[in-house]
């Protein structure tokens, strides 16, 4: 019949309390030969309590308090005199003590991993004095362990590493399980390991939990982690003990035992002649089933025909072998290449050479394609010279491209005209001649350089460039002239053979063995008695005094013509006038004043100039008056009283004014005025018989009556009118004033509108009136139909 695991404690228990009954002899106090203990006195009297360990089973679950031991003195005679008293750990709380029998029982469940032992004092009292008949002694309650805790795993799950194709027996990792049960007592901390899952990959050590492999040759790239559970078992793996589990997870690492192996035994590709040098033409790879550095490559071309074009390097992300151009491709020249690549891993392991070569070949043919190119000239570069005297179309030389293409197309050339904007030179399409196409001058520019397109006739889109840089030789076609503007003045008190002045020449020309000027005064000029010229052989000259003394008074200025002649062939001569003038000097000859400008005019400023800059103040000054003026009148008022202006609430629908000559029928500053009367005026646009024929004008009344009549009739109007508007929006439609020729031709002349006005004058005015006198010349009955 098997035992449960509560039967099995209870078992367990039943067992150590037979032990401990059987040794109850020993854990009793016994009474010793000595004598009494007093405790008054100085006298040590020798100890009568004799001491083993108590020993208590964990764990115990009666319901009653479990026995410990008893207490007993050599002085208690059985009369219940002596009473028992307990301190320390657990005292009242945990152990009971009868103080008449001195029995130790324990009330509660006590567990050794908490706490193994208890230590206690015992005390031997009188009953009746409550005084001391023994010394106070002090006692261990140990606690009996059982086996009740199972081994554990504290560092648990695992993980752990082995190198692929480790040797058997090669440690992987050690495991260890703890029990917290007494070690010291029985069997019930000693732990063995067994393997639960894993086999037959791996196996434990069953005393020290290392966990070793236990198979050859497992490959990391068939299978690379394994799951392993370990039990460890408390009571030396018997029967009966409690165990323990935990997981090991184990991961093969990579070793480099798998050699690259392309997967291909050959590749082509195609690639057009066009491709930039550096481009990229292929990628390929080798493949290997290990990791890392393990499956890390080195490629190389080891063969074939285009070990100078192409060239392969390894991308270290993906190991693959990178092929690429290095120089250009000409379909026209080779139309495919062929190399031998082999791929081989960085770093070989030893222990695998005898697998087999760890590195592999495969072939790459790459076939160039053909594309259609641009034309190729001859040479990158073509240096041509010209004279600047060269007629316009002579040869300067000759470009020459071709197609490169199988095709050859036939190639026309031009010049591209931004390299060439004003124009200089032609070129023949067909013959790729330059010519000059206008004269040509190296002083304007030296050295042309023009690009020429040539483009195939069958496809023009197809264009190349060639480039050219005319050199412009230079002839001797400029004549010399002073270097700058010499300003020479002369003191008054200068003595015969003074230098005043040395002069040089520049030329345009730059010819080959370098300037020769040669100078001399005019034939004019050579018998002068004021000035001489010295050449001084060095492209200069001196101009020197000939006589004694120079008087502003007499003359200020001298005018000295310098005759230069150059080197060249032909030589060019010219003639540069030097102008000297008169000035009075300190003592020692700096020029003070020359003449009557020096006095007024500020050093370097010209007549001219000082003559503009009065003209643009001046200019200034009138317009700022302008401005002002202006600004000015804006601001007078039209009319000089405070009186309002009656017009600002009149709305003028119309205003015929008195008369076509009338230009002033509402000058408010007359009709203001009481004393102005208005000057009757004819017209001057009307023929002087029409002017006798025509009405004799009104006699002239002051214009402020007239005003006032007509404010006076409209007001009227106005208050009998019920569609009238209000008084201060007041609306006047007409007011013709005095002058007119045809006198009043509007309907408000009248006094209602029921009154008759005669219009048949205007049919005696010509032709002028004719439209007026159809209108207003018919009657009451045309006028309002």
């Amino acid at each position: 019949m098997k035992l449960g695991k509560v039967e099995f404690c209870h078992f367990l228990q039943l067992i150590a309390l037979f032990l401990c009954f059987s040794g109850m002899s020993q854990a009793e106090l016994s009474r010793s030969r000595s004598k009494p203990y007093f405790q008054s006195g100085r006298s040590r009297t020798k100890r009568s309590w004799v001491w083993n360990q108590f020993f208590v089973l964990e764990e115990y679950m009666g319901s009653d308090p479990l026995y410990v031991g008893k207490l007993h003195s050599d002085v208690d005679k059985g009369d219940g005199s002596i009473k028992y008293i307990l301190s320390g750990e657990g005292a009242s709380s945990i152990f009971i003590i009868d103080e008449n029998t001195g029995d130790i029982h324990a009330t509660k469940r006590l567990d050794r991993e908490e706490q193994a032992y208890y230590t206690l004092r015992a005390q031997a009292l009188d009953r009746l004095t409550n005084k001391p008949v023994e010394p106070e002694s002090e006692f261990v309650i140990k606690i009996q362990d059982i086996n009740d805790n199972e081994p554990k795993f504290l560092d648990g799950p695992y993980t752990a590493g082995v190198p692929e194709m480790s040797p058997v027996g090669t440690s992987v990792v050690q495991v260890t399980a703890t029990d917290a049960d007494d070690p010291t007592y029985g069997n019930s901390a000693r732990v063995v390991y067994s393997i639960l899952q894993g086999q037959p990959y791996f196996s434990v050590e069953p005393k020290t939990g290392v966990i070793k492999t236990a198979l050859p040759n497992m490959d990391r790239e068939a299978k690379d982690q394994y799951l392993l559970v370990i039990q460890a078992k408390d009571m030396v793996g018997q029967n009966g003990g409690l165990s323990g589990t935990t997981s090991v997870t184990v991961t093969l690492t990579d070793v480099n035992d798998n050699p690259p192996r392309f997967p291909r035994r050959s590749y082509q590709y195609n690639v057009p002649e066009s491709l930039p040098v550096a481009s990229v033409v292929a990628r390929i790879k080798a493949a290997d089933a290990d990791i890392g550095a393990n499956a890390e490559m080195e490629y190389k071309i080891v063969d074939g025909d285009g070990l100078g074009i192409f060239k392969i390097s390894v991308d270290k992300e993906t190991q693959e072998g990178i092929i690429t151009i290095q120089k250009e491709l000409d379909f026209e020249a080779k139309t495919s290449y062929t190399l031998r690549i082999e791929a081989a891993n960085k770093d070989a392991d030893p222990r695998f050479l005898s697998l087999g070569p760890f590195s592999d070949t495969t072939t790459v043919k790459i076939i160039v394609e053909d594309v259609d190119e641009p034309p190729v000239f001859s040479s990158p570069l073509y240096p041509m010279e010209v004279s600047e005297a060269t007629q316009v179309g002579n040869i300067i030389g000759t470009v020459a491209a071709h197609d490169p293409d199988s095709s050859n197309s036939p190639v026309r050339y031009s010049i591209d005209r931004n390299t060439d904007l004003e124009r200089y030179f032609n070129i023949d399409a067909n013959s790729g001649v330059i010519t000059t196409a206008k004269s040509l001058d190296r002083e304007t520019n030296a050295i042309h350089n023009i690009t020429v397109l040539a483009m195939e006739s069958q496809n023009p889109s197809q264009v190349g460039r060639g480039y050219v840089a005319i050199t412009i030789l230079d002839i001797n076609d400029n004549a010399p002239e002073f270097a700058m503007d010499y300003e020479t003045t002369v003191c008054e008190n200068a003595q015969p053979g003074q230098v005043i002045q040395k002069i040089s020449a520049v030329d345009k020309d730059e010819p080959s063995n370098g300037h020769q000027f040669y100078f001399s005064l005019t034939t004019d000029a050579t018998n002068n008695h004021n000035f001489s010229l010295k050449d001084n052989k060095d492209n200069t000259a001196s101009i020197l005094t000939r006589r004694n003394g120079f008087r502003r008074q007499e003359q200020s200025v001298y005018y000295l013509p310098i005759f230069i002649v150059d080197s060249g062939s032909p030589s060019l001569s010219s003639t540069n006038t030097l102008t000297i003038r008169v000035c009075d000097c300190d003592a020692d000859g700096v020029a003070q004043t020359c003449n009557a400008e020096a006095y007024v005019l500020p050093a370097g400023l010209s007549t001219g100039a000082l003559i503009a800059i009065l003209a643009c103040v001046l200019t200034l000054l009138v317009l700022i008056l302008l401005i002002v003026t202006m600004r000015r009148r804006k601001k007078e008022p039209l009319i000089f009283d405070e009186e309002r202006d009656i017009r600002e609430n009149i709305v003028r629908y119309d205003d015929e004014g008195g008369g076509e000559e009338d230009t002033e029928a509402f000058d408010m500053a007359a009709l203001r005025n009481l004393n102005v009367i208005r000057d009757t005026k004819t017209r001057r646009d009307v023929t002087p018989e029409i002017q006798f024929l025509s009405r004799p004008a009104f006699k002239s009344i002051p214009d402020n009556v007239i005003f006032r009549e007509f404010i006076w009739e409209r007001l009227k109007e106005a208050d009998v009118d019920p569609g009238a508007p209000p008084y201060d929006s007041l609306q006047t439609y007409a007011f013709e004033g005095n002058g007119s020729v045809a006198e009043s031709l509007s309907s408000l002349d009248s006094i209602s509108s029921n009154s008759d006005q005669n219009y048949d004058y205007l049919s005696d005015w010509g032709p002028r009136f004719k439209r007026l006198a159809d209108m207003y010349g018919t009657g009451q009955e045309s006028l309002y139909s």
